[in-house]
């Protein structure tokens, strides 16, 4: 199954966007929406640095999972190119992005709001920023028709195994090629 890509980017992709990559990765399972995979990545990422120690305690806090060897990635045209959806954590982002690709959004076009950098700011601020995140997933979701794209792909899953069953065959596994 192809999935369709799901990236958000922030500055260096060790605050922002890797905690709304974990927080919407849970908040798909939750919904059981199908379909697609959710990313990060920064406009200007140290390649390889860890989710900042904030990110983490929030991100623990909430009891939402994440990757323990997360490390940040660099966004480059191609990421971008091969994404269903690019999501900016503000609309500054968003711009500078968008002679790219017609894929690029941000939290301020889909729900009506910026979602300001925590760095240096204290884990306060690093649990409203997770809090803000996730009050904008609905508005994401929506936008995006991801429920409906879900249901689509539920229904197409659901036909093929029919359509093998009628013929006697048994369901091939699915293989999914990991990098590692």
């Amino acid at each position: 199954m192809a999935y369709k890509k799901i990236i958000f980017v922030c500055t260096g992709n060790t605050c922002r966007s890797p905690m709304a990559e974990a927080a919407f990765r849970k908040e798909l399972k939750r919904r059981k929406i199908v379909g697609f995979s959710v990313r990060s990545a920064g406009l200007h990422a140290e390649e390889g640095a860890p989710m900042s120690g904030e990110s983490v305690q929030a991100l623990r806090e909430a009891k939402i999972p994440f990757r323990e060897k997360f490390a940040s990635k660099q966004l480059t045209q191609r990421m971008i190119a091969r994404a269903f959806a690019v999501v900016c954590m503000t609309d500054l982002q968003r711009r500078r992005l968008q002679k790219y690709s017609s894929n690029v959004t941000s939290f301020y076009a889909l729900c009506g709001r910026e979602i300001p950098d925590p760095y240096g700011a204290g884990i306060d601020a690093y649990r409203a920023t997770l809090r803000r995140i996730r009050e904008c997933f609905p508005a994401i979701i929506a936008a995006l028709r991801m429920e409906a794209i879900s249901e689509e792909e539920k229904a197409r899953k659901a036909q093929a195994a029919a359509a093998r069953q009628e013929s006697g065959k048994r369901p091939e596994k699915d293989r999914t090629v990991r990098n590692t």
